[in-house]
């Protein structure tokens, strides 16, 4: 069973740490109104082991996974070039099907690489099958968590850890609905975390690594460096780490996001149970909030602190509690970050 709590106010524009028993209480979301779904999906684990790639080249070339590098196209996993970053659609009219292969014990999506900036950071993404739309691709930001890789985003077995096997069932999910996708690295090869909420950069984030890395990632998006994505149609998905991350999309880039997704997170600036959320501004994206109820690591309370503020702000929310689970992405997430992205184009 999971617990919903929504507040569709209208009004929204378009690393862990610490120990707690989290219980699977709502007491901060009373003026909402509740209703209990049951979801039918096993909680199998979680951030799990993808291959890793053979190289990346800068200058705007992307290398596949088996390393090769394309000329004025790019080489995905499996050595198919693509044109203009998208594959033909079917003649027929026929689904054109998914990039992913998923089974239920394993699901892996291919990903192109490219690196950015003066550090060479790794940049995965990939772009849906088929034709883009006139404007290019709506495109999500997905964030990792503390010491594990983006890559692991992209391919992922039932039994890890931190739900990573729905992590990348988020990842097919978007690619299949038209979503192109963009996985960066924290530094040292994802090996650390997010500056977000980390001295001094959380409360000067302009000085931090992280916000030039995205001020690159901006620029590419708009650039075509991505493939044919549209700039005006961003939204912004990650877990722990990578959820205050997403919340830093709010934060530090009002108006660039459409809508957030926040899985074992909070707040930009909180960290474990050390969380101050402040008075939104009524501008803040609409905010889905993913959470296990016996969150030890982020306990629900500092989610749910999060979204009784985006209600005071009167900005379009959501707290989704899976009372079972622990510090993970929920079995639900696939479904409930889907409807909310296409709730808020």
């Amino acid at each position: 069973m999971i617990l919903v709590l929504a507040a569709a106010c209208g009004g929204g524009s378009a690393n862990s740490g610490g120990e707690d028993s989290g219980e699977a209480a709502t007491s901060a979301a009373a003026a909402a109104t509740s209703e209990e779904t049951s979801t039918g999906e096993a909680a199998s684990g979680a951030t799990g082991g993808a291959p890793t790639t053979g190289g990346s080249m800068t200058g705007g070339a992307s290398t596949s996974e088996g390393g090769e590098t394309s000329e004025g196209g790019e080489t995905s996993e499996g050595g198919e070039t693509s044109e203009g970053a998208s594959e033909g659609s079917s003649e027929t009219g026929e689904p054109l099907g998914s990039r992913c292969d998923e089974t239920p014990a394993l699901i892996t999506c291919p990903k192109l690489t490219i690196e950015l900036g003066p550090w060479m950071r790794d940049v995965h993404y990939q772009v849906p099958l088929g034709e883009p739309p006139a404007a290019g691709w709506p495109v999500v930001l997905m964030f990792q968590g503390s010491l594990f890789s983006a890559e692991m985003t992209w391919s992922a077995t039932s039994g890890l850890p931190f739900g990573a096997y729905h992590q990348t069932r988020v990842v097919k999910r978007l690619l299949d609905d038209g979503y192109a996708v963009i996985t960066p690295e924290t530094k040292l090869d994802g090996g650390t975390f997010w500056d977000t909420n980390v001295p001094p950069y959380s409360i000067a984030w302009e000085t931090s690594e992280d916000h030039q890395l995205m001020l690159l990632i901006f620029a590419g998006i708009e650039d075509g460096t991505f493939g044919p994505l549209d700039p005006d149609r961003r939204f912004a998905a990650g877990i722990s780490s990578g959820g205050y991350m997403t919340s830093r999309m709010a934060v530090s880039y009002p108006g660039q996001f459409r809508a957030l997704a926040v899985a074992a997170g909070s707040y930009a600036t909180c960290s474990g149970p050390l969380c101050n959320v402040p008075a939104l501004d009524p501008g803040h994206p609409p905010t889905l909030l993913l959470h296990g109820g016996v969150d030890a690591t982020v306990p629900l309370s500092t989610a749910e602190e999060y979204y009784a503020a985006l209600m005071t702000a009167g900005v379009d929310a959501k707290l989704v509690v899976d009372p079972g689970e622990g510090h993970a992405w929920i079995p639900a997430s696939p479904d409930e970050v889907a409807a909310w992205f296409v709730m808020h184009p």
